[in-house]
């Protein structure tokens, strides 16, 4: 019984002691990943009752961004734009799928700075900004690479979405090999 006081003391004592900062990171994750749940996923879907889970896998990478939530609610997101697209039949629009990604990509990035920073860590707005500039430069240059690939592959067409397809593959499989690379020469 002891051991159990003693863990509810130690979880006071850390919550009286966060900061602003660190809780603001894991709010943009609660609402990015939200909001890429909301994009993914079927309005049918969202009317219903899976809301209240959906809003819970927002919920667990913010409160453990170094566990295995994050992936989750990333596998989430994906089952839920396959289950829109295949099981509703829903168009692929590019603005949605660039919208979805956009929030996995920043649900990711501010789960990998939640995970370094303490709850009572005293951060400079600097290091925020640049975290997020650098982000947002990452999605500028992913989102006019990839819709110039859609432009070029002609995805109009069923064989636009093979190129595409494969096109998409052969870059995982390059930046795969690139960081298997870097870390083997580290």
């Amino acid at each position: 019984m002891s051991a159990v006081i003693e863990r509810v003391r130690a979880v006071r004592y850390a919550a009286a002691r966060i900061s602003l900062t660190p809780l603001l990171v894991r709010a943009g994750i609660f609402l990015t990943v939200l909001v890429g749940l909301v994009l993914a996923y079927p309005s049918q879907v969202l009317l219903g009752r899976p809301l209240g889970a959906l809003v819970v896998v927002a919920v667990l990478p913010a409160v453990a961004p170094r566990r295995i939530w994050p992936t989750f609610a990333a596998l989430v997101t994906a089952g839920g734009w396959l289950l829109a697209t295949d099981g509703y039949g829903r168009p692929i629009a590019l603005w949605r799928l660039l919208a979805v990604a956009a929030a996995l990509y920043l649900a990711h990035t501010l789960c990998a700075l939640a995970a370094v920073l303490p709850h009572d860590a005293v951060v400079d707005p600097e290091l925020i900004v640049r975290w997020l500039v650098r982000a947002a430069g990452v999605l500028l240059a992913t989102f006019v690479l990839g819709v110039l690939l859609v432009e070029l592959a002609g995805i109009g067409r069923e064989a636009g979405f093979q190129a595409a397809t494969v096109a998409g593959l052969l870059v995982a499989v390059a930046v795969t090999a690139l960081l298997g690379w870097l870390l083997r020469r580290r």
